[in-house]
């Protein structure tokens, strides 16, 4: 069964913010191709296309939403909607932009927000090592707080080995609770797959050690730091930190993961822990939240000049995109580049992205996981937001993406 909804509306886009500074646009060395005004008019015929496609290829839903402020962050914004399918495929209740999901490694964006603004406040510096501030927590004392936030730490990813076999590896550790110690005991079983800053190599391990960095420098769960420096003050009423709890809270769309075995039923995946993500994955939001998240950030409202600026230095991560301090740069191929993260945890892929001037954002979701297909379908809501009509085909993969993004939590 499935429902479809697009639709263009005007709502109030004043975001009343008690935050840390002014707009700032920095760290991008091209031209300004990404900055809203520049941007052609966003193509809803082929978002809806592109949502109608991932039903087809096997989600049970998938829904989207653009926030366009054209002029100014307090003008009115154009807010385009897109639903297809079911959130719930016991119900058959329609997907719709209001519900919560699971944003696997968006909550990385979060997570190095944190630790942002902690430097901000001279509470802990980039370039000191890990083992400054966590003394012995790791066997490599040239791994720094930047190469953790930047994928380049040569920390092993301990999640390769949890979900070698999906739905075993799921159930496994589907209502286990974890410690960070014992997440990073398991990565450290192996040895570093690089030296320090050799080069981007994603790994959820380093968004562990992140989660124990703001901890101990807060001397508060990341809960805490989450509510009390992102979500309360942007007023993300939909954002929130469940674990160790297993259920979604409120209105919520349903997950579902795809078995290893062809043709095997889908797993409803929606009750679980996260436990084995947490800092790495765990943040459940809604489409709205994200975008007004990511346009605070790229705006310049979560964070000073000088480190939205060290967010925004770029190591390659495959072709067409590169990773900074938590965030993902992607390269359109209209020339646009947009700024973000991906999402994927068991029944969930999350995409989240925003112009260089934070003006226009999109987030887009479908319930499924481990489906390679709809994954990179998915991807193509990016073009049809960001380029429009100018989007270009590239054979059949219209955004190329490193192989690990087929991964969970990236």
């Amino acid at each position: 069964m499935t429902s479809r909804t697009v639709c263009r509306s005007a709502v109030l886009g004043s975001l009343a913010l008690t935050l840390l500074a002014g707009p700032a646009h920095a760290a991008d060395s091209r031209p300004d191709a990404g900055a809203s005004a520049a941007l052609p008019a966003p193509d809803t015929a082929a978002l809806g296309g592109q949502l109608r496609t991932a039903l087809a290829q096997g989600a049970p839903g998938a829904m989207a939403r653009i926030d366009d402020h054209r002029l100014s962050y307090d003008d009115h914004a154009t807010v385009h909607k897109a639903m297809e399918g079911v959130a719930d495929r016991g119900t058959k209740e329609a997907m719709n932009t209001a519900d919560r999901f699971r944003i696997g490694s968006v909550t990385k964006t979060f997570s190095a927000v944190v630790l942002l603004q902690l430097a901000a406040e001279g509470r802990v510096k980039l370039d000191n090592p890990v083992d400054h501030y966590l003394p012995g927590l790791l066997p490599d004392d040239r791994i720094t707080v930047r190469h953790v936030l930047s994928h380049s730490s040569g920390l092993y990813d301990y999640s390769h080995d949890m979900f070698a076999r999906t739905v075993p590896g799921f159930e496994a550790v589907r209502t286990k609770v974890f410690t960070y110690r014992q997440l990073l005991d398991l990565s450290l079983r192996h040895p570093r797959t690089q030296a320090p800053g050799a080069g981007y190599a994603y790994s959820n391990t380093n968004y562990v050690v992140a989660g124990l960095l703001i901890e101990k420098l807060t001397g508060h769960p990341v809960r805490t730091a989450y509510e009390n420096r992102i979500t309360k003050p942007l007023k993300l009423t939909d954002t929130l930190y469940a674990h160790p709890g297993t259920r979604i809270p409120g209105r919520h769309a349903r997950g579902y993961l795809t078995p290893d075995e062809a043709g095997a039923p889908l797993v409803d995946a929606t009750e679980q822990t996260v436990s084995w993500a947490q800092s790495a994955g765990a943040l459940i939001s809604s489409t709205r939240d994200l975008n007004t998240f990511l346009s605070a950030l790229l705006g310049g409202r979560l964070l000073p000049t000088a480190q939205l600026a060290q967010m925004q230095r770029w190591i390659p991560a495959g072709t067409g995109q590169a990773y900074g301090l938590g965030l993902r740069r992607r390269d359109l191929s209209c020339g646009v580049s947009v700024y973000g993260h991906t999402g994927a945890v068991q029944g969930y892929y999350t995409y989240a992205f925003t112009s260089k001037d934070g003006r226009r954002s999109l987030t887009a979701l479908a319930n499924a996981s481990n489906n390679g297909r709809v994954h990179l379908t998915m991807l193509r809501t990016l073009e049809a937001a960001f380029c429009g009509k100018q989007a270009k085909e590239r054979g059949t993969t219209v955004l190329p993406y490193p192989a690990e993004e087929d991964d969970l939590a990236q």
